[in-house]
């Protein structure tokens, strides 16, 4: 008898190992993936039988009509201290049954820090997934002062805007309705320098809107009454105030270069700035860029409404995109007697200013 009871204990001996060594982390494998190739057999047996003790939990979510909620995880955070907090923070049912599932997948070793919107309606496997990419719901989209329309179009592709800058130029040709105060024939110059936090899906229109309504709130009436006390309207302020943000390099000087195109419109002199040139010859297939520089006697002659050497006034339509500090030079410029200007020979980004065209001529680099 006593060898029965024997052999009973061996095949029960024998039957806990299978069921250990085989059954729970198959069940497991089958259920949540395979286990992290660093885990040791121990560890692999542990940590499946504890995900598949605790039943249908992880893929059961906490609240099925949860909203999202924003979640950080900072640099170097445990994920025992994640799993803890988003639990604290009702996104999920028990920190210890995620921190389970997150060991035995490995994902413990590639969790991101970042920004997410978490929902309690996910289940805390979905949760574990989310947690591996720290993609924001929001982007930073940067438009740099002194931009034309296609360079701005040119960094889209890059920046994680689904939109193309094809679809960008054509839908700019039609400035959004809160722009009808300044009657603009393009959102060229319109598109003020900024950067613009915007949501990943932000439509071609959505994001013309949202900067238009940042020139708008930028514009204060101060600033048109300084436009008018200058004999333009808020279309005329900013095509001078493009020129004069491709003209300059030091931000301080923006005044006094406006006192000088001002002075030559009002005695009907032409404005000879070079960036007209440049934005009527268009892209420069050679030096692969828009500013074509430097330029040459035949490019100065190039025959368009846009070169100031030809025609006197102010060109059709802006030249690029003037940031808020030439807006404001163009409506409260500095008084000035000065008609010419041009670079000091020190590469310092300053300039030289003058009365008559002698001394612009005596002041030329060697």
């Amino acid at each position: 008898m006593s060898r029965i009871y024997f052999f009973l204990f061996i095949i029960a001996i024998i039957a806990c190992i299978f069921l250990t060594l085989g059954y729970i982390p198959a069940r497991a494998s089958l259920l949540y993936g395979p286990p992290a190739r660093l885990l040791s057999i121990s560890d692999r047996i542990e940590y499946s039988a504890r995900l598949l003790s605790h039943g249908d939990a992880l893929i059961t979510p906490l609240d099925s009509n949860g909203v999202e909620r924003s979640f950080r995880i900072e640099q170097g955070e445990s994920v025992a201290s994640v799993t803890s907090r988003l639990e604290e923070s009702s996104i999920i049912s028990r920190a210890d049954f995620l921190y389970d599932y997150f060991v035995y997948t490995g994902l413990d070793t590639t969790l991101q820090a970042g920004e997410y919107a978490l929902s309690p309606a996910l289940s805390m496997i979905d949760i574990a997934s989310e947690l591996q990419d720290s993609t924001p719901e929001e982007i930073p989209f940067v438009i740099l002062s002194g931009w034309r329309m296609e360079e701005i179009a040119a960094s889209l592709p890059t920046s994680g805007l689904d939109i193309s800058p094809e679809a960008f130029i054509t839908a700019a040709q039609t400035p959004p309705q809160v722009l009808a105060f300044a009657s603009p024939a393009t959102m060229e110059g319109f598109f003020l320098p900024d950067s613009y936090l915007l949501p990943r899906t932000t439509t071609v229109d959505q994001l013309l809107e949202t900067i238009a309504r940042n020139f708008t709130l930028h514009i204060t009436d101060e600033m048109r009454s300084g436009f008018s006390a200058q004999g333009l309207n808020v279309n005329q302020a900013v095509i001078l105030a493009s020129i004069v943000e491709r003209e300059s390099i030091q931000n301080e000087e923006m005044p006094l270069i406006t006192s000088v195109f001002l002075n030559r419109l009002n005695i009907g002199m032409t404005l000879g700035s070079d960036p007209t040139v440049q934005f009527a010859l268009g892209y420069d297939s050679i030096g692969q860029t828009w500013w074509t520089n430097p330029l040459s006697l035949d490019d100065l002659k190039i025959d368009s409404p846009y070169n100031t050497y030809i025609y006197a006034g102010l060109p059709p339509k802006p030249i690029s995109n003037p940031s808020l500090d030439a807006l404001k030079a163009v409506a409260f410029p500095q008084t000035s007697p000065y008609y010419y200007f041009q670079a000091k020979c020190d590469n310092s980004g300053y300039h030289t200013f003058t009365v008559t065209f002698e001394e612009h001529l005596a002041n030329g680099c060697p």
